[in-house]
């Protein structure tokens, strides 16, 4: 009998491959994220829960995955207009401007976060003219709905409060979007959208019906990238936020503050919630992604 010759690969065998991928990963991340699990282990429940419960902290949390979870919307509405233009259209400083959407990647977050604040300021060159557009929208929303405390929850300006928080975290995440529709527009045919036209669709049918289900898991994908890159953000939110507790303190900086106050116990609770509700939040999405992908294709 003739046994069919084995295939040589180009990487070594599965066993070396496999344990050389385990340790990698175990020096990298399994390891660090379990200290932060046993030195939280050794605090009792009273004071696991006092650390991570408290008003500052909740308040840090509401701010932290609200402002996060607006701004990877936005990207993800403004992010596939974008993919969309630098895929379909050709123009003068095309590449240049798709040069420009890495910017977020490459800047370093300091960087950014100075960056952001001399132009939002209300001395910077947008926050002189926006500035008071946005205190007197928020004035007249005051008058219009005034059983809501729509200055706590929009802030009193854009730069040091809120707004600021929401732009920051919409400058570091739309590259992620963006990357991740453009090879899904890329091998989207135009072909497709002629002949839905031809069978009588139109602009809105082509999209919805035809476009929008060949992008939606990568729409997806580039939402939880973006959700999950501004969870973590901490260079260049810092310098724009404010930094007021109770109202535009970010999670990250709060444990910043807890290491600077040699807390290390309350530090390494709260870094354990965020890691186990983003590890949360991620699977949700990967499970919405592999539905999406099930119920599209169908």
């Amino acid at each position: 009998m003739a046994f069919a010759r084995r295939q040589r690969s180009v990487l070594p065998g599965f066993g070396l491959s496999l344990g050389f991928t385990l340790a990698y990963l175990s020096l990298l991340v399994l390891i660090p994220l379990s200290a932060a699990f046993i030195r939280a282990m050794g605090m009792s429940w009273d004071e696991f829960m006092q650390a991570v419960a408290s008003p500052r902290v909740l308040a840090s949390y509401r701010l932290t995955f609200g402002v996060s979870f607006l701004a990877a919307l936005v990207n993800a509405f403004f992010g596939g207009i974008v993919a969309w233009v630098l895929v379909r259209y050709s123009f003068p400083g095309r590449k240049i401007v798709d040069a420009l959407v890495d910017l977020p990647f490459a800047l370093p977050t300091a960087v950014a976060g100075i960056a952001l604040t001399a132009i939002y300021a209300k001395n910077g060159w947008v926050g002189q003219w926006l500035d008071p557009l946005w205190v007197q929208g928020v004035t007249k929303l005051s008058v219009a709905i005034p059983f809501v405390d729509w200055k706590a929850w929009l802030g009193g300006s854009i730069a040091f409060d809120r707004p600021g928080v929401f732009i920051a975290l919409t400058f570091i995440g739309l590259p992620f979007v963006v990357r991740t529709l453009q090879p899904v527009l890329e091998e989207l045919q135009p072909e497709l959208e002629e002949a839905a036209a031809t069978l009588g669709a139109n602009r809105w049918q082509t999209m919805t019906r035809v476009i929008f289900p060949e992008l939606f898991p990568a729409l997806i994908t580039g939402f939880a990238l973006a959700f999950a890159r501004a969870v973590g953000e901490y260079g260049s939110v810092v310098f724009i936020a404010g930094n007021r507790p109770m109202h535009s303190e970010i999670t990250p900086l709060l444990i910043i503050t807890k290491l600077e106050q040699y807390d290390y116990r309350g530090a390494t609770a709260i870094a354990v919630v965020m890691l186990v509700a983003s590890f949360t939040l991620l699977l949700l999405i990967n499970l919405l992604q592999k539905w999406s992908r099930r119920y599209y294709r169908i």
